[in-house]
């Protein structure tokens, strides 16, 4: 119990508090299936052949997928996984040229796909796919979510050839999966969706709720969970004053476009768009 008498809740749930905690996690799932990632032009492959450190360094995949490498001359790269090229680049060196060589292909910076993180997230816009990226990897190289945003996030499968962010209202032939970041943090990985080239990541901003009366910081507060109950809703605005009646919370609501005063408990559940007030007491 504080001292106004209010029992201390639960800490309200912030989206963004979870994308520190899983970014090392997200980034060692990334690198395990890196070696899946789909090579694509412009991107700049780090190549080294063990015992030959001349023919080692950095290549630059170009417009037609291929480049050009010593001794064997141009090779085709895009389209293939980075575990498919090293195992196409060591038999071309091992018709040949070396016995058995040893060839490890990574990539040195990712150009040629990428996914689009808009809505209530710090630096919104284009991110680059690196092998493997999933959803929470995504939302912190975007610099996490906001304290606006909600606790659900909408990934869109951009039809093929399309060549920037879709939005999920758009009327075209897009594939929408919905993730519950509240659920990841919650341990249900499977919320952690692979992202795919040309993915959009639309966070959008909570619905907000209104506190007013005798509450230490009235004002509007985003509504980040839908089970958020009356007495969550006062502690966002930090609690009842000394003066506050709580036995006589009430709340206004607009239903069909008329405002309706309910008088409700402290474990009711608040909805978007509620005004919750705290009337002071009689003495």
């Amino acid at each position: 119990m504080n001292s106004y008498g209010l029992p201390f809740v639960g800490r309200v749930f912030r989206p963004g508090i979870i994308l520190a905690a899983c970014a090392l996690l997200a980034s060692s799932a990334a690198a395990q299936s890196a070696a899946d990632y789909l090579i694509g032009p412009q991107d700049v492959l780090s190549i080294q052949v063990f015992d030959q450190t001349d023919l080692g360094g950095k290549y630059t995949v170009e417009t037609d997928g291929t480049f050009s490498f010593p001794l064997i001359g141009r090779v085709k790269a895009a389209g293939m996984t980075l575990r498919g090229f090293e195992t196409e680049l060591k038999g071309k060196l091992a018709d040949g040229y070396f016995k058995n060589p040893q060839v490890t292909v990574g990539v040195e910076t990712y150009r040629s796909q990428r996914v689009f993180v808009m809505g209530e997230v710090r630096g919104p816009g284009p991110v680059p796919l690196t092998g493997g990226m999933t959803l929470i990897e995504a939302l912190a190289r975007a610099g996490s979510t906001l304290p606006t945003a909600s606790g659900e996030v909408a990934i869109v499968r951009a039809p093929r050839g399309a060549k920037g962010p879709v939005m999920p209202n758009e009327e075209k032939d897009i594939d929408v999966v919905r993730a519950s970041i509240k659920d990841l943090e919650s341990g249900a990985m499977s919320q952690n969706v692979e992202l795919h080239d040309g993915d959009t990541i639309f966070v959008p901003r909570a619905e907000s709720i209104y506190v007013f009366g005798q509450v230490k910081n009235p004002g509007a507060y985003a509504l980040v969970q839908r089970d958020t109950t009356v007495l969550q809703a006062l502690s966002l605005a930090g609690g009842v004053t000394e003066n506050g009646a709580m036995n006589r919370v009430k709340v206004i609501r607009i239903v069909n476009r008329d405002k309706k005063e309910l008088k409700v408990k402290l474990t009711d559940m608040v909805r978007p768009g509620d005004t919750v007030v705290v009337p002071e007491r009689f003495f």
